[in-house]
């Protein structure tokens, strides 16, 4: 068995040095004028800035936790371990993807000059490096604790899981409060009140809108996809050795995750624009992905002796990525039938705008849901319960890809911010914007993926949860159950409220400052002064910081207070009441504010009177009401989903104890 790990770690390694590669040869492109270069630093010291402040927050909790479980849990020490290698890994996957993200924005916006490909190479491989980040330090990481870890102390995996899920919640909560809130403040003043162009530099809460861009959408989206990439790995592993007992199933999970990588790698070359379709140059990268993964896992089935009927579920998880990303994009697409309703009724005021947003996000849950039982189905009638671990991996092997057209969002954002800050002509813009518009989709559509990888992940987590506390049936006519489902039901929604409060706080000091300095700085609105952006830099970033500790403890503390006075049935029945809750009401958020955001740009394109008509005024309010929908909320309940889980089967032994109840 352990041949197989060393497949993976040199998976691993092969990622971190293709991540290594694509760096280098993104940052050796030119990066434009000195003007571009002032914002393009402002915004890169703003986000670095958030990330160490985050840094210090992550250090508080991560050592009260290591406190607690060398000193409280059996073999404290290795799970210690194995905790402090899963969030050291997630944490440098945000910082190092980040970091490239936003060195990339100004070599994609100085690369719009020589054409849109040459634009659109530059965004993809800088992207490239957060996704293949993500994936090597998962693959190395878990790797060594599989060489240092016996086949019967595979429990104490968990530990890796749950420091990926500690990062995720910081990064992707914070970030998600850090990104709406300057972007809500940037869209209230800047366009409704001043009627101001989108990133214009005289807007003081542009350069924070930029930097929530990178610290959101690429440091949060990171770490949530490497925590789903995680935690899936080793529930696949524990269900195999409690289920299966092969040397095949515990190599299996891995060998498939290590083939996502060689696919992934392969599929960045089919991505290619060509007659101006960069849809469809994206679309080509992920099928290609996707056919050479399944034909790769085939072999691999075939060459580990693994049975047959674990490489349906596999397929099956490879099919709902596709199936997860087209969905989403064919309810919040650029120009989607859904938009274009949207969009519509803008012309009807602001609140047409957001009752027909919100109908597309409620309606755009149906299809997301029948494809994951679909899977489920197929997947357990293959292989049991392993068989849903598997096709989980499946899913999430193709992490590098997705994550890599992830992190294209925001850069294209922040080159299209550069390019319309520094004045550069016309024809950039031009390019510029449609990337920004493709990745305003990619951004949504990986969202999709994201919510869809933590509803499996989080089932596979639920089969080692009950593996680990002795739970073979949860009596449904037991109060204790029911208590617990109707508490895990309403944790999604409390979660999600303290979020998009602190987004409306936040947003609302963005608004004051944007105001002040409209106000008391003389020359700012005819371009003869400069805003204070990095006061408006420190607003977000602060309250940010302080926002997301209650978030925090809810989800970390609920489980274990469930468990401690209701006990291990209890516990279950939270654990099935949060898994569909979380992830119905996170498809609904994420896809209702996409609609409304793609719905403004709809119109910014000239459709309904264009900027600056009444049609696009509603539909930026339309637009600020789907942003901590779409951004904050919804994608945190991945996050969420997965703390949750992991603490509940981390503290398993503790929960044994109420066994009887």
């Amino acid at each position: 068995m352990a041949t197989f790990f060393y497949y993976s770690l040199a998976a691993g390694i092969i990622a971190v040095l293709f991540a290594v590669l694509t760096a280098y040869t993104t940052l050796k492109k030119p990066t434009g004028n000195e003007k571009m270069r002032g914002i393009a630093q402002a915004i890169k010291e703003g986000a670095t800035a958030y990330l160490n402040r985050q840094m210090k927050t992550i250090l508080i909790f991560g050592i009260i936790l290591s406190i607690i479980f060398y000193f409280f849990l059996g073999n404290g020490a290795s799970i210690v371990i194995a905790f402090i290698v899963g969030a050291v890994a997630s944490y440098l996957t945000a910082y190092l993807g980040m970091n490239v993200a936003v060195r990339s924005n100004i070599r994609t916006a100085q690369a719009a000059t020589k054409g849109l490909d040459s634009a659109f190479r530059t965004a993809l491989f800088g992207g490239s490096v957060t996704g293949f980040a993500a994936v090597g330090f998962g693959l190395i990481g878990l790797s060594a604790l599989l060489m240092l870890f016996t086949t019967s102390q595979l429990q104490l995996l968990i530990g890796f899981g749950f420091g990926a899920s500690l990062v995720s919640l910081f990064a992707r909560v914070g970030g998600g409060i850090y990104t709406k809130a300057a972007d809500v403040g940037a869209d209230l003043v800047g366009k409704t009140e001043l009627n101001l162009p989108e990133d214009d530099p005289r807007n003081p809460a542009v350069i924070a809108d930029n930097v929530g861009d990178n610290v959101g959408d690429c440091a949060g989206m990171a770490a949530d996809v490497f925590e789903s990439y995680a935690v899936t790995l080793v529930a696949a592993l524990l269900i195999a050795f409690a289920f299966v007992k092969t040397d095949a199933s515990y190599a299996y999970p891995i060998i498939v995750a290590s083939i996502g990588v060689v696919a992934s790698i392969v599929s960045m070359y089919f991505m290619k624009v060509k007659n101006g379709n960069v849809t469809r140059a994206l679309y080509i990268g992920i099928g290609g992905a996707l056919v050479l993964a399944a034909i790769l896992d085939y072999g691999a089935t075939i060459y580990t002796g693994a049975s047959m009927t674990y490489y349906i579920p596999v397929l099956a998880g490879l099919i709902i990525a596709f199936a997860l990303f087209a969905i989403t994009d064919y309810y919040t697409g650029n120009n989607a039938k859904s938009v274009i309703k949207v969009a519509t009724a803008a012309k009807g005021g602001a609140g047409t705008d957001v009752i027909l947003g919100l109908a597309v996000g409620l309606r755009s849950t149906w299809v997301p849901l029948l494809l994951v039982v679909a899977g489920i189905l197929v997947s357990y009638a293959e292989a049991g319960v392993y068989g849903i671990g598997i096709a989980a991996v499946g899913m999430l092997s193709l992490t590098a890809t997705i994550l890599t057209i992830d992190s294209f969002g925001p850069i294209t954002d922040n080159a299209g911010g550069i390019a319309e800050m520094s004045g550069l002509p016309h024809s950039v813009r031009k390019i510029t914007d449609k990337l920004d518009a493709i990745g305003n989709m990619t951004k949504a559509t990986t969202k999709g993926f994201a919510i869809g990888g933590a509803a499996l992940s989080a089932i596979a987590l639920f089969v080692a949860f009950a593996q680990a506390v002795n739970l073979t049936t949860l009596n449904i006519l037991n109060p204790l159950v029911v208590v617990g489902i109707f508490i895990g039901a309403l944790l999604p929604f409390v979660f999600s409220s303290f979020l998009m409060e602190s987004v409306g706080y936040a947003a609302n000091l963005m608004v004051e400052e944007v105001r002040r300095q409209v106000r008391t700085i003389k020359g700012l609105l005819q371009g003869k002064a400069k805003p204070d952006y990095a006061k408006v830099v420190d607003i977000a970033t602060v309250t940010a910081l302080k926002s997301l500790i209650i978030p925090e403890l809810i989800a970390i503390v609920t489980p274990i207070a469930v468990g401690l006075v209701l006990g291990r049935s209890a516990l279950g029945g939270l654990l099935v009441g949060m898994i569909p809750a979380s992830f119905m009401l996170a498809l609904f958020m994420a896809n209702s504010g996409a609609a409304m955001d793609n719905a403004k740009k709809y119109v910014e394109e000239g459709n309904f009177g264009g900027k600056g008509s009444d049609a696009h005024k509603a539909a930026v309010v339309g637009d600020t009401v789907g942003d901590p929908l779409k951004d904050t909320a919804g994608p945190s309940l991945n996050s969420m989903i997965k703390v949750v889980s992991t603490i509940s089967i981390l503290l398993a032994p503790v929960f044994i104890v109420y066994a009887a109840m």
